[in-house]
């Protein structure tokens, strides 16, 4: 049943051979790869608006020359990505980057960034989401985080199916939202300049405003620049693109640079000239929809897309933590699995590890998105700043042609990225101080499982100078619960290994029932040995375990090998285990965890 319930989700297992059919177009690739960042207008510009508004509406036309600043960040970064993406074909981003340029640890602390962040991500998109849907329909408000995290679990079965799959589904909903934006600020720019917008409704530009200062137009530029989240995105992804992938990637990176500069300007100039004021129940998008076209047709049109791209902008994470989970697994910082490809092709547990995650923080942080950017913004500028730092050095230690220009393109990035990772620590600490815990303690993890990697290939290594002793006999033990059919077939199989001697072991826990077995077995099986244990705490484990240490003990002195033979029988129907106790099974689990102990499990199938 769970196999079919599985097909019915996921689709057929696709063949290895398969894999150059699940690669990206770039129409495809932009849907899904840019979506966050895309995405991230609806929320962008009325973090500075939040900023702004505690000086007072009259501060409003700040968000002007604060967006154009923001403009400047995102030319750099796209720019500086572009490079990333030639120097880099094979993807990885600024883990890679960073690894190559500034070292190791450096590496460990972007790509550790990244994966918090693609998980933030994940959760910051669908709450916002949530946000547009409850901010159409107030009454779902009380229910936002059952939302969210259902549409969790849809995504994640929805990229358990396939890059290509979920990018043909996801496409749409991605263009849909740019068409509505651009019909957005089109309609609004009109109605601008025909007039039929007052201009009473903000401050003119240069309006003085009093308690105005540079430390809270940095703080709002910070908030402002969480619009660009996404952006590296498309670097880390490059394996997932049809050939020529470095070239196709790039140009898929410039596309979405344009159309989130137009988006986001569009939304920021129209927010500013409604004279937009940020409300906890409202956003600012779906306020501006309103001004302009009532709570008709085409505003719940733009909610409807501002939703399903808010939500589905998680896609990007889906895309992105697994490929970049590949490379930590690879260079053994993070567990192996996780370079697995799953039936469809995917990397599933990377899949499944991120839905999970991004659940547990939805619930933790009950769904409130203004509490999960100023967190999810530090964690991608940390590798953004690392990422130009690296490539900096990169074009100075090379020198290649045209290097130069490229450095100033690295160099502006990292000092912009750099200065707004500091205006969040700065201004938003309570928000934010979860990142000087989390990522030590995320490099903590990395060196461990780096360390278990090298101790266990130091142990299976051939060329070790640890010695294997040589085997000269084997004793098998058998514990045995009746005189039965899945009995029989275990001993016969312990006497098919040519053992030096076989020992059946029987746990009772009273006297009388000890003494009718051995009865018994003395008719049975007269050419084994049987011992019997008696129990009369009712334990099985303790006595056996007892009693395979002594034999261990006196075989191991002389050379000869303890196997563990246990008997098991299997039902027609999984379902009728249920029914029986699974002594086997605790047994078997417990006697792994034994040094020098060779555990066999001999299955008898039920007919019926």
């Amino acid at each position: 049943m769970g196999s079919q319930v599985k097909r019915w989700l996921l689709g057929r297992p696709l063949k290895s051979k398969e894999l150059g059919e699940q690669k990206l177009r770039k129409t495809k690739a932009l849907a899904i790869l840019s979506s966050d960042a895309l995405s991230s207008v609806a929320y962008g510009p009325e973090q500075i608006l939040l900023v702004l508004v505690t000086v007072g509406a009259t501060a409003f036309w700040y968000s002007i020359p604060i967006g154009i600043g923001v403009l400047v960040l995102l030319t750099a970064l796209i720019l500086s990505y572009r490079q990333i993406i030639h120097a880099y074909p094979h993807g990885g981003g600024a883990y890679i980057v960073s690894k190559e340029n500034l070292g190791i640890f450096s590496g460990l602390i972007a790509g550790g960034s990244l994966l918090v962040d693609y998980i933030l991500t994940v959760a910051v998109s669908v709450s916002a989401g949530t946000d547009a849907i409850t901010s159409a329909f107030p009454s779902l408000h009380e229910h936002k985080v059952v939302i969210a995290v259902v549409f969790v679990i849809l995504i994640t079965i929805l990229n358990l199916r396939g890059v290509t799959e979920s990018a043909s589904i996801l496409a749409y909903p991605v263009y849909l939202f740019v068409l509505a934006l651009f019909i957005l600020i089109g309609v609004g720019l009109y109605n601008i300049a025909t007039g039929a917008v007052s201009p009473d409704l903000h401050a003119s530009i240069g309006t003085p405003v009093a308690g105005i200062s540079l430390f809270l137009l940095l703080r709002a530029f910070a908030s402002g620049s969480s619009a660009l989240t996404g952006v590296e995105a498309i670097s880390n992804a490059i394996p997932n693109f049809k050939e020529p992938a470095p070239h196709n990637a790039a140009k898929t990176l410039m596309s979405m640079g344009v159309l989130l500069a137009l988006l986001f300007s569009g939304i920021v100039f129209l927010a500013y000239y409604y004279g937009i004021s940020p409300h906890a129940q409202v956003t600012v998008v779906s306020q501006i929809a309103e001004t302009t076209f009532g709570r008709h047709f085409m505003y719940f049109f733009i909610q409807a897309t501002t939703a399903l791209i808010l939500i589905l902008a998680a896609n990007t994470g889906y895309s992105a933590f697994p490929l970049l989970a590949v490379n930590l697994a690879k260079d053994k910082f993070i567990p192996r699995m996780f370079t697995v490809r799953g039936d469809r092709l995917g990397y599933s547990n990377g899949i499944i590890m991120l839905g999970v995650l991004s659940i547990v923080l939805i619930v933790a942080f009950g769904g409130q998105t203004e509490q999960l950017i100023p967190l999810y913004a530090v964690g991608v500028f940390i590798p953004f700043t690392l990422s130009q730092t690296g490539m900096i050095l990169k074009w100075i230690r090379q020198k290649p042609k045209g290097w130069f220009p490229r450095l100033l393109i690295n160099a502006t990035g990292a000092l912009i990225s750099f200065t707004v990772t500091m205006m969040f620590f700065l201004t938003k600490f309570a928000q934010v101080w979860a990142v000087l815990v989390f990522l030590p303690l995320i490099l903590l993890f990395f060196y461990r499982i780096r360390k278990h990697y090298e101790a266990v290939g130091d142990q299976l290594r051939l060329a070790t100078c640890e010695p294997v002793p040589p085997i000269k006999g084997n004793v098998v033990i058998v514990p045995v619960s009746g005189i039965t059919h899945v009995v029989e077939h275990s001993l016969n199989y312990a006497q098919s290994l040519a053992a030096d001697q076989i020992i059946a072991v029987y746990v009772p826990f009273e006297r009388e029932e000890e003494v009718r077995f051995s009865e018994k077995w003395k008719k049975w099986r007269p050419d084994i040995r049987l011992v019997s244990l008696h129990s009369p705490y009712r334990s099985i484990i303790q006595p056996l375990s007892r009693f395979i240490d002594a034999v261990q003990h006196k075989a191991g002195e002389s050379g000869y090998q303890v196997t563990v033979i246990i008997p098991q029988f299997i039902p027609k129907k999984g379902w009728h285990n249920i029914l029986h106790n699974q002594t086997s099974l605790m047994i078997r689990t417990y006697l792994l965890h034994r040094k020098d102990v060779i555990v066999t499990t001999v299955p008898y199938h039920l007919k019926k």
